[in-house]
């Protein structure tokens, strides 16, 4: 057997690294070549009007993204804005005041929630969040924030909140599981002498835990975007699809994936198929500039730090 000296065997790594890493931006570029390739005759027809356009009816040829663009972002964000204060306190609550023993099976369990199907969270939003929100949730909201036009209008239990309340409990163990790894790489000392100060549980955790760990806390939160983003069966499933837009969150809406699930198999024109392909080119441009915007947000939290 030849023995490599380690001069070599270093050289020998660092091209695989290398070749790996090409390998990973290549199959990127490959993948985006062939979605633009297939969108091209959608690109020539419809131009950038199809960004803002509203009307989808195949029938016609009238393609237009607007409103699942609209769909995309609305229930994406509101996930997000609901999942992420859970996640902290979860995070905050295994790593803070759990015992070692219980914590791993608590953060075990939590993360075992990411491991469950997106169809399994349809149906179980269709058989029990569904009649929860038309039969509570909604005449809940209703009642106290009927004046807001956000809840307003009739609620069938499938929408843009039934959709976004299913995708913030798939982004939580994602973004909880992250946190809680940032808040355990805390130095203890950090923590004493927060205590040493005077500090109570609540200020040592707001001053020593979650204020050096907001850039990471940041990217933990830019990951759950990128699931809720890109969630496509769950969302399917609840969110009502009509390609309408709607002030109100009790309204049925789309998205850019559940309309490709929906019909990519039943176009049956090259249009309607380069369309479909285009739309997966602005959710993949939307998801690329989301992590653009975030990985800045981040750049200024470490700056901060």
């Amino acid at each position: 057997m030849v023995k490599l000296n380690s001069k070599t065997q270093d050289a020998l790594l660092f091209y695989a690294l290398r070749f790996i890493s090409l390998l990973v931006i290549g199959l990127l570029l490959f993948i985006i070549f062939i979605l633009f390739k297939a969108a091209w005759p959608a690109i020539i027809h419809n131009g950038l009007g199809f960004i803002i356009r509203t009307e989808w009816n195949p029938i016609e040829n009238q393609f237009g993204a607007l409103p699942f663009i609209f769909g995309t972002l609305v229930t994406s964000f509101l996930a997000v804005l609901i999942a992420t204060p859970v996640s902290i306190f979860v995070a905050l609550f295994i790593s803070e005041y759990l015992p070692t023993q219980f914590s791993r099976i608590i953060s075990t369990l939590v993360e075992m929630v990411a491991a469950i199907p997106s169809i399994v969270f349809g149906l179980w939003g269709i058989f029990f969040l569904s009649p929860l929100m038309k039969s509570t949730l909604a005449p809940f909201l209703k009642t106290y924030f009927g004046y807001l036009p956000i809840f307003s209008g009739p609620s069938f239990g499938i929408g843009i909140l039934t959709a976004s309340l299913v995708l913030s409990v798939m982004i939580v163990p994602t973004i909880s599981s992250i946190c809680r790894s940032i808040f355990e790489l805390v130095p203890q000392h950090q923590k004493e002498a927060s205590y040493a100060l005077g500090s109570t549980k609540f200020e040592m955790i707001k001053m020593a835990v979650i204020s050096p760990s907001l850039s990471g806390i940041s990217s933990a939160v830019v990951l759950g975007l990128g699931r809720a983003l890109g969630e496509t069966m769950a969302v399917t499933m609840l969110i009502g699809n009509s390609p309408l837009i709607s002030k109100s969150v009790f309204a049925p809406a789309a998205t850019m994936a559940s309309v490709m699930a929906n019909e990519y198999t039943d176009a049956n024109t090259p249009l309607h198929v380069a369309s479909l392909c285009y739309l997966a080119l602005l959710l993949f441009l939307i998801t690329f500039l989301s992590n653009l915007f975030a990985k800045t947000i981040v750049k200024n939290f470490s700056k901060i730090g």
